[in-house]
């Protein structure tokens, strides 16, 4: 096979933090080659300087047996190095069209663009329609416009930052096919993805990352997932355990709840209906942008509804806010980190008084007891093993991983009966994530009634009890996780159930 690219002793540095150090390994045409890493691990910043973004201090980068040195993406991309990002940068204002010929440098007139588009999408199996507004489009065909994007450039190495988080199983398939199948055309793939199994079924080689330095490099499909996990983190992973559970009484109950969306292009919830009883985990899954920030926010309270249609242990409280749902046991954790679960710029002393002032009593006779909010961000700082500084460094300051930490922490601190949870493992590392699904399941094992909100069916497979999906607002009846397999999955968050159910109901 012929190297395509050689990166040999690369390291960057930043104030505090070696982000890449010595990294070397290589890239034959038409190979996909995974790179593999926790969060800081380095990945990110590596693939940057490829894509000419970031300069390296040190090493060299060879393309094709020439020196590389790209000064600014345009650079890389002539050169005929592509990256479709994990968030996508689309106007969705604009149509497929006018955002193909945004991200290129010499657009053709738009009535040839469309029809290139048309085409090429045929030709790699992801159907798009040049017409069609971005705003519109599934997370997995705005995915399928970045991609087409890039192929239109007719690109030598395609880098894909975590391509499957938006997609649902059927949509993995597709996409799988079409990188299959530019492999044999040639095209390289550098390939980033936290999802181990479908590495071992895509990929021919991976790096493995650890703090900014090679680890390993393995052949995917001889490994098992779980050695891969423990080569990425350096220990022996323990999978979560699941205490044995008695159900009680129903403690959440939704029935036909139906709400306009606050968010642009969001999704309106469709008569929305599931019971949770003490001691139960419901999953509920869904690509992005199919109403689950819209059921979050009208589970917490942000957003109201009829007031039967959400009910607390048996009382009715749809037309209630955040802190009265709190009083009667109800915490939420939504999943944008900064700005809606935490105030940036406030300590993290100050973000745990923001939603533990109700149920922790962080308040006498109207003065806040800063003592007390104290012993309480400390509390828990040290049960989920977030690393800071100390409690009074600004929320901002935390890397992504550990401000996750930190909010599921204080949300599942406050000896909650109702526990309501979106994306709780997304962005923290192997580690993390196992430890905080093991405190959602000790929750549960203690009485509470957890719903978990997730993209990542391994992780609602793995603490889940019952399974419903979202898609376009609506959602399917709930069906109990044992015996549910991958593809009847895929086919409740593609909507097949959901429509069955609208034609019947």
């Amino acid at each position: 096979m012929t190297l395509l690219l050689g990166v040999e002793g690369v390291t960057k540095a930043y104030p505090g933090v070696v982000a890449n150090s010595d990294v070397s390994f290589q890239i034959s045409e038409g190979e996909i080659h995974a790179l593999l890493g926790e969060n800081g691990a380095g990945k990110s910043t590596l693939v940057k300087m490829i894509y000419g973004l970031v300069k390296p201090d040190s090493g060299r980068m060879t393309l094709r047996g020439q020196p590389y040195t790209p000064a600014k993406p345009a650079e890389a991309r002539r050169q005929g190095v592509a990256m479709v990002f994990q968030h996508f940068s689309l106007f969705e204002a604009l149509n497929v069209a006018e955002n193909v010929a945004l991200g290129m440098e010499n657009p053709p007139p738009m009535k040839a663009l469309a029809g290139r588009i048309r085409e090429v999408s045929e030709e790699y199996g992801l159907p798009l329609d040049p017409s069609r507004m971005v705003g519109d489009l599934s997370a997995g065909e705005r995915q399928r416009v970045e991609i087409i994007r890039c192929l239109l450039q007719d690109p030598k190495l395609l880098i894909m930052d975590e391509p499957t988080s938006v997609l649902t199983p059927q949509e993995v398939e597709i996409l799988f096919k079409t990188l299959r199948q530019l492999a044999s055309e040639g095209t390289a793939i550098l390939y980033i993805s936290h999802k181990l199994e479908e590495i071992r079924s895509l990929c021919d080689e991976a790096t493995i990352l650890r703090r900014g330095k090679v680890v390993a490099t393995c052949t995917p499909r001889d490994r098992t997932a779980r050695e891969m996990a423990e080569l990425m983190v350096g220990t022996v992973l323990t999978p979560p355990v699941r205490a044995g559970r008695t159900k009680g009484d129903v403690a959440l109950e939704v029935s036909g709840l139906s709400v306009a969306s606050p968010i642009p292009f969001g999704t309106a919830l469709k008569a929305v209906s599931f019971t949770v009883r003490q001691g139960e985990v419901l999953g509920i899954a869904g690509v992005a942008g199919n109403g689950q920030d819209e059921l979050l926010l009208a589970l917490s309270g942000e957003l109201r509804s009829q007031p039967e249609a959400v009910k607390i242990a048996g009382v009715a409280m749809g037309d209630t806010g955040p802190n009265d749902r709190r009083r009667a046991g109800l915490v939420a954790a939504p999943e944008e980190r900064l700005g809606h679960a935490a105030a940036p710029d406030m300590s993290l002393v100050e973000n745990a008084l923001l939603s533990g002032v109700v149920r922790q009593g962080l308040t006498a006779r109207g003065f806040i007891d800063w003592a007390a909010t104290e012993a309480f961000a400390a509390g828990i700082v040290k049960a989920f093993d977030v690393r800071t500084p100390g409690t009074h460094v600004a929320a901002r300051a935390l890397s992504g991983g550990n401000l996750q930490k930190f909010v599921v922490g204080r949300e599942l601190s406050q000896t909650p009966s109702v526990i309501v949870i979106n994306q709780p493992t997304w962005g923290v590392d192997a580690a993390a994530a196992a430890a905080i699904r093991q405190a959602i399941l000790d929750r549960a094992s203690g009485g509470a009634a957890v719903v978990v909100i997730s993209q990542d069916l391994d992780e609602l497979l793995e603490i889940a009890d019952d399974f419903a999906a979202l898609n376009g607002g609506r959602l399917t009846p709930t069906r109990p996780v044992d015996g549910l397999t991958v593809d009847e999955i895929g086919l409740m968050m593609g909507g097949t159930h959901g429509m069955e159910v609208a034609h019947h109901g």
